[in-house]
């Protein structure tokens, strides 16, 4: 019984990784249409959207039936937090959708005469959800802590692109309804920075039995203004 629990664990945990490579591909396919222009890239990653919506609905069945079976407080954390990841997996194919939206949009329109650095931003991005999950795989607290401050880095580049664009906007008034669009973007690579901080911390409470949501344990002494 034990080692049919535990087969049906490691089922839960390879489709939420399965999930996982779905999400960052939606995103990293997002990107690549908004820089190309690529009109039939971004209808292809909205459409792809159901499939992650599919995982979370299949993770979701799957954990239910778990927590009926779990024999120690151990398994129910395991089962619980694969469940919140899902979710904000999922939550980051919406961001993905989000951005292949402004992509399509933004393919119609003559090319904006201005640059972002929307490409580091999305890398540092998927950086922390590519560190989280794995965080996640290897059951390390230690590594999940040290991605959490790294949300203040794509925050201030969120900042950063969202004053560049305001002031080509000033300039260009004929601009805005395409600015809006790269700053809408770029908030959706934000939320996906917040979505991978979301994962690190229940991977402390996974292995800590602890919930630091909130509690300002994944910042410096600095951060929190000690």
């Amino acid at each position: 019984m034990e080692r049919h629990f535990d087969s049906e664990l490691n089922t839960l945990k390879e489709r939420l990784l399965t999930m996982a490579s779905h999400a960052e591909t939606a995103v990293n396919q997002a990107l690549q249409a908004l820089g190309n222009r690529d009109l039939d890239l971004a209808l292809r990653v909205k459409a792809d959207d159901d499939v992650i919506d599919r995982f979370e609905v299949e993770i979701d069945e799957l954990a239910i039936q778990l927590l009926a079976k779990a024999p120690l407080a151990s398994d129910l954390r395991f089962v619980t937090v694969a469940m919140k990841i899902s979710q904000n997996l999922e939550r980051v194919g919406d961001e993905a959708a989000k951005i292949a939206k402004r992509a399509r949009d933004l393919s119609k329109e003559p090319p904006l005469k201005v640059t972002v650095d929307l490409p580091k931003m999305a890398g540092l991005a998927l950086e922390m959800l590519k560190a989280a999950l794995d965080s996640f795989v290897n059951r390390d607290p230690v590594a999940a802590r040290a991605i959490i401050p790294r949300d203040k880095e794509v925050d201030a580049l969120n900042r950063e692109i969202g004053r560049q664009l305001m002031k080509h906007m000033a300039e260009n008034p004929e601009s805005i309804a395409r600015c809006v669009n790269l700053m809408t973007a770029a908030r959706s690579l934000e939320r996906v920075a917040d979505h991978a901080k979301n994962v690190a911390e229940e991977v402390v409470y996974l292995c800590e039995a602890r919930d630091i949501r909130h509690s300002g344990q994944g910042q410096t002494a600095t951060e929190r203004g000690l």
